[in-house]
């Protein structure tokens, strides 16, 4: 299994930090919360690990290289000429990805103890090609899912707009927590080139693909969004 951690993203929310910093190194109880990943994903000997860099990318091959991959064997995957957002930063690291059946994705800026193992062994139940971890908490944006947990559309609460590729009744809203499991088969799948969200593919693949949420709702979460949001991180994990 191999996994790719998505540490290009510019921050806006994270300034002052990211004026001078990736906010993938901000620092949680002395660790970054890219380090925090890697040794997440080592809990269940996710060793192989793909690491997108764009914003300061030169601070985040320092850390990687001084840290010799906090014991994992990390590539990273060049985005400063271009950043490709997560859909098209996951296009460009496909080389890496595609050899394993299966991978996992997720952000840097995002600490959970979800379990890995538990979302792989459902995803491999239900013969999906992408698998969504998402709670139930409020969020701006939520993932529209149907009794079976399918993913059928999306919708932003404070404008009202909705998505519905695959429309079905009734609907249930979750939160997607940033951790996703593919088939490598996904790569020929997805339509989109160039600087593009996965949300955009999750959505132009679920009428003809089956893609699941994950309910992983009472679980450690927080998405280390903002400076204000370090101070919970840190009370959350230790």
């Amino acid at each position: 299994m191999k996994a790719m951690i998505f540490a290009a993203g510019l921050g806006t929310r994270f300034k002052p930090w990211t004026d001078h910093h990736p906010k993938a190194l901000a620092p949680v109880n002395g660790r970054s919360v890219l380090e925090h990943n890697v040794r997440y994903l080592q809990q269940y000997g996710i060793t192989d690990v793909v690491v997108n860099v764009h914003h300061h990318a030169e601070q985040l091959f320092e850390a990687i290289e001084q840290a010799k991959g906090w014991g994992s064997n990390i590539q990273i995957s060049d985005e400063r000429g271009m950043l490709l957002e997560t859909g098209g930063g996951l296009m460009q690291a496909r080389q890496w990805l595609e050899s394993e059946s299966t991978f996992i994705t997720l952000n840097a800026d995002v600490l959970t103890d979800l379990n890995l193992t538990d979302i792989q062994q459902s995803h491999a139940e239900k013969q999906a090609l992408i698998t969504l971890a998402v709670t139930n908490r409020p969020s701006e944006r939520v993932f529209l899912l149907d009794a079976d947990n399918r993913l059928r559309g999306w919708q932003h609460n404070k404008t009202g707009e909705q998505k519905l590729p695959s429309p079905a009744s009734p609907l249930h809203p979750m939160a997607y927590s940033c951790v996703a499991v593919f088939q490598s088969a996904v790569f020929d799948q997805i339509p989109q080139r160039g600087k593009f969200s996965l949300t955009e593919t999750y959505l132009s693949l679920a009428a003809d693909h089956l893609i699941f949420g994950y309910d992983h709702s009472g679980d450690r979460f927080v998405d280390v969004g903002k400076p204000e949001s370090v101070a919970i991180a840190e009370s959350m994990f230790p």
